[in-house]
């Protein structure tokens, strides 16, 4: 829940704050697992005042908008030279390999397809070929049937219609975008989580550079724009998790300040309504655009939900209101409702647009010859949405088939079994290859240094979070459990490794939470400031030099034979 105190009940008097009292206790410090100071309120008569509910409720900590403008341009600097970086290795290079690879062959042809038509059309035999040799007008014009939403398709369909369908780069423009964005919002979302630059520099040098994420930002699959958009929702979240708790101090400062400096007892029995939240209805917008690139996207809906309605019990209870579990459950979580789901729910059924204007789509007239004396009440456009809903959801319960590059969920964490998404074995003589036997291979494997310390790092998330109650760490941890562990209800289902990158910012946000233990208190001793800090950027170097040892296997560089050997660490990876 957080580090929170309530109002205390020691006398007047009875003894001085410490100087570190100015720290509320209700959010961050600098570093992540810091012990905020719970200050005895000397004055109860100043309990209500909007300084003290603030203090409580957000903490003291300086506003980047405090600081000297030379200062405050870092604020926007690092953010935006980590996502530099990322741009670079994402879009160096991007058009290679010049062919549709893995599951390319059914979302870019889609998107293409929702270019021409507005809906999933039909490809004939050895469309792929023609596609590959920049020759991709050969739809059919029968309708296609698929499982997927469609908002990644859409937002493939607009980096095709800036640079072209007939060229890679046109067709995985919006990936790259889409890698490059989600790298900035992680690196700002770090910033608003722990305060403190360098871990956010941190955050999005990591995804920035991390194998996993690079690949799935190299590749039009769906699952970068799911990531880009629960990301986005997070953040919007984070936003309104200030923006309530500023609202709840004002409200109750007022109440107070009209009745003599405390709140009449009527308010202090449920708290005041907070009105509209927007930035909460932002985050509906964004998770209704998450489940229209792919219905995973519901369990985010539902852990972050609940994630905000227990922020806000949270609030009212560290601001003294008696019965904030009623009160919360009423003035928050309803809202809450309201302004996520029906809004979500809208967003996604905007998202159908094309079908519904479409007149050829796949089951778009399936209502009108289907009649229904029970749902004939409802327009047949929609009923026969529904009924493609049901059939998609039918086929992913039944997804059972094997494949060669399965995963099951319990060896994502570990790259048990990483997705091969590209290889081939030039011969000698082909660019790059001046030996006997060559590589060029795509592997969507991430950093071990990466993925194994950020695995290590949720258990010492979860020591903080229930020893500790750091807010901080339990939201990180409800984001990965949304994205994870969801799948293990499914073990018989088709699974692959490369889903895992719905929540891998949530895991490189554990593992910089641990960097800011390692890196230590602001009271801390000089030596071990020194220490901490030598250790975190030993381990970034480290994390960046072992990314440059595999980016070969990432972005299909020709390499020789022994070379790609050598990066298989594991039998399972092959």
């Amino acid at each position: 829940m957080g580090l929170v105190t309530q109002t205390s009940t020691r006398p007047a008097g009875a003894g001085k704050p410490s100087p570190a009292a100015s720290t509320g206790a209700g959010d961050t410090a600098m570093e992540p697992g810091r012990k905020a100071a719970r200050p005895w309120i000397s004055r109860p008569d100043d309990a209500f005042t909007f300084e003290a509910l603030r203090a409580r409720l957000i903490g003291t900590g300086i506003s980047w908008r405090d600081y000297p403008p030379s200062l405050r341009l870092w604020f926007v600097l690092v953010p935006v030279l980590t996502a530099v970086a990322a741009g670079l290795l994402r879009f160096i290079r991007l058009e290679v390999p010049h062919k549709l690879v893995f599951d390319e062959t059914y979302y870019v042809k889609d998107a293409y397809s929702y270019l021409i038509s507005g809906y999933e059309r039909s490809w004939p035999d050895k469309a792929n070929d023609s596609f590959n040799a920049g020759n991709p007008d050969v739809l059919l014009n029968t309708p296609e049937y698929v499982v997927h939403p469609p908002v990644g398709k859409w937002m493939i369909a607009a980096g095709m219609w800036l640079f072209g369908p007939e060229n890679p780069f046109g067709w995985r423009f919006a990936a790259a975008l889409t890698g490059t964005l989600t790298v900035l919002l992680v690196s700002l979302v770090a910033l608003k989580l722990f305060r403190s630059l360098p871990l956010a520099g941190a955050a999005g040098l990591l995804l920035a550079v991390d194998g996993h994420h690079l690949v799935m930002s190299r590749t039009s699959l769906l699952d970068i724009f799911l990531t880009f958009w629960i990301l986005a929702a997070f953040g919007a979240l984070l936003m309104d998790r200030d923006d309530g708790r500023r609202r709840l101090a004002a409200r109750l400062a007022r109440a107070a300040a009209a009745n003599g400096g405390q709140p009449p007892a009527g308010a202090l029995l449920s708290g005041p309504w907070l009105g509209v939240r927007w930035w909460r209805v932002a985050a509906g917008v964004c998770m209704g655009l998450a489940v229209g690139t792919k219905w995973s996207g519901l369990f985010f809906l539902a852990g972050f939900g609940l994630l905000t309605v227990l922020w806000d019990l949270n609030a009212r209870r560290v601001a003294g209101i008696r019965g904030w579990i009623s009160g919360g459950l009423i003035r928050d979580g309803i809202p809450a409702f309201l302004g996520m789901v029906p809004v979500a729910g809208i967003i996604y059924s905007a998202t159908w647009t094309g079908w519904f204007l479409s007149d050829n789509a796949y089951f778009r007239h399936w209502a009108e010859s289907n009649p229904s004396a029970e749902w004939g009440w409802l327009p047949d456009s929609v009923r026969s949405l529904v009924h493609y809903h049901l059939e998609a959801y039918k086929f992913h319960q039944g997804l059972s088939s094997e494949h060669p590059y399965q995963a099951s969920a319990w060896s994502w964490l570990v790259m048990g079994r990483p997705t091969s998404f590209f290889y081939e074995s030039p011969p000698q003589g082909t660019p790059g290859c001046d030996v006997e036997k060559c590589t060029s291979a795509i592997l969507s494997v991430g950093n071990p240094l990466i993925w194994w310390g950020a695995g290590i790092s949720l258990v010492v998330l979860l020591f903080w979070w229930v020893g500790r109650r750091d807010w901080r760490a339990g939201a990180v941890l409800a984001g990965v459990g949304a994205g994870y562990l969801p799948w293990f209800m499914y073990p018989e289902r088709t699974m692959f490794y490369f889903y895992a990158v719905s929540f891998e910012p949530f895991l490189v946000l554990a593992l910089v939470y641990c960097l800011g233990l390692v890196l230590g208190r602001a009271t801390d001793p000089p030596w071990r400031r020194r220490s901490g800090l030598y250790l975190v950027v030993l381990f970034l170097a480290a994390a960046v030099l072992l990314s440059a040892f595999f980016y070969p296997i990432w972005a299909a560089e020709v390499i020789p034979y022994v070379d790609w050997k050598v990066r298989m660490w594991m039998p399972s990876w092959i």
